[in-house]
């Protein structure tokens, strides 16, 4: 079974071109058959390929060093030497090809079937036929094969989802994922039980899909790498909506304290990503039949909004009605999770896929 892996630098190198054959013509009756070296063949290229099967970089940054094959030599008789096969590196969808970690983005591999080629083969070379002149027609002198591009590549993968699930660990992203979708990742009662990001694909008929990213916990300091680290807020990047979970009865803190907290995160990893547009999700419901927590939430939330102090800066702009910006769900009991899934749904439709930097 193979690890997620979401990032590595790897070495790529295309095929030497062949080198052209120095050959003559000797058949009966042919005496003056003249030079007959046929060309060297190409050099393989070194191509990625965005694949909606593959999940991770892992067997890629395992193996980091490739190389595609080289062009084979000329032949006689005019042969041509055979081209070297290209190596096609699968990539999930949502590969980013930089030449250095942090720096610009040379290739976006997000479209399923996507294929750019990274490094170019080198040409082959002439065989002695192509040397011929009327002063000198036995030309013994051919062409060597072209040496072939050699780069060093960093892959950064974000994971393409129109919603990303976050929040504190256990405020219950796995349990709802695999409610709506047929995505089953690990549910336990105890902190980051996801170590991956999962996908879920929802369907609201009509060929109408939506794909749901369950994301590891994060907890304060994670955009400092503590918890499992900053590694996964850049899958949220890709996002076109935040649904941001908030526990009623959380065991440890308020359900506003720790959507501070994971708000603050988010704001401290990237500004812009802060201000993504957002559905606050208040999980286990059933725990709370009377609405108490979740009503005393929203109130804290309303008048926060309308303060002008450090804490307020971390609410995102509102971008849809009032009524819709939070809901409280039960996804043990599957309450309000027709409504949030609408929610989800009507956001989408409007709201565009954030360009990648």
């Amino acid at each position: 079974m193979s690890l997620f892996v979401d990032e590595g630098e790897i070495v790529v190198k295309a095929g030497r071109g062949g080198d052209g054959a120095i050959a003559f013509l000797h058949e009966k009756y042919r005496p003056m058959g003249g030079p007959a070296g046929g060309d060297g063949g190409r050099g393989g290229d070194v191509i990625f390929k965005a694949d909606r099967n593959t999940s991770s970089l892992w067997e890629i940054a395992r193996q980091r060093q490739f190389r595609a094959k080289n062009g084979r030599p000329g032949e006689g008789k005019n042969r041509h030497g055979k081209d070297g096969a290209s190596l096609i590196l699968k990539v999930p969808l949502g590969t980013l090809v930089r030449e250095t970690k942090g720096g610009p983005i040379l290739y976006d591999l997000s479209e399923h079937g996507i294929e750019v080629v990274v490094v170019k083969g080198g040409k082959g070379g002439k065989g002695n036929p192509k040397f011929a002149t009327p002063t000198n027609r036995a030309p013994r002198v051919a062409e060597e094969g072209e040496d072939p591009e050699e780069r060093r590549l960093y892959l950064e993968l974000r994971l393409i989802a129109d919603v990303g699930l976050v929040g504190l660990p256990n405020a219950g992203k796995s349990t709802l994922i695999s409610r709506v979708s047929a995505a089953h990742p690990k549910v336990a009662p105890y902190p980051f039980t996801t170590r991956r990001p999962e996908l879920g694909v929802v369907s609201a008929g009509n060929f109408t899909n939506i794909v749901i990213a369950d994301l590891p916990g994060l907890i304060e300091g994670a955009h400092d790498g503590v918890g499992l680290g900053d590694a996964f807020l850049r899958h949220i990047e890709r996002t076109r909506l935040i649904a941001h979970l908030v526990e009623l009865m959380p065991p440890a803190g308020t359900p506003f304290e720790n959507y501070l907290a994971i708000r603050r995160e988010l704001k401290l990893y990237s500004a812009e990503l802060a201000r993504r547009p957002e559905i606050i999700v208040l999980t286990k419901a059933d725990l709370d039949p009377d609405e108490t927590r979740a009503k005393e939430f929203v109130k804290k939330y309303e008048a926060l909004r309308k303060k002008k102090t450090k804490n307020a800066a971390l609410v995102p702009p509102r971008f849809q009605d009032a009524d819709t910006f939070c809901v409280a769900i039960s996804a043990v009991t599957g309450y309000n999770i027709e409504r949030l899934l609408r929610m989800f749904f009507d956001a989408i439709a409007r709201l565009p896929v954030p360009e990648m930097r």
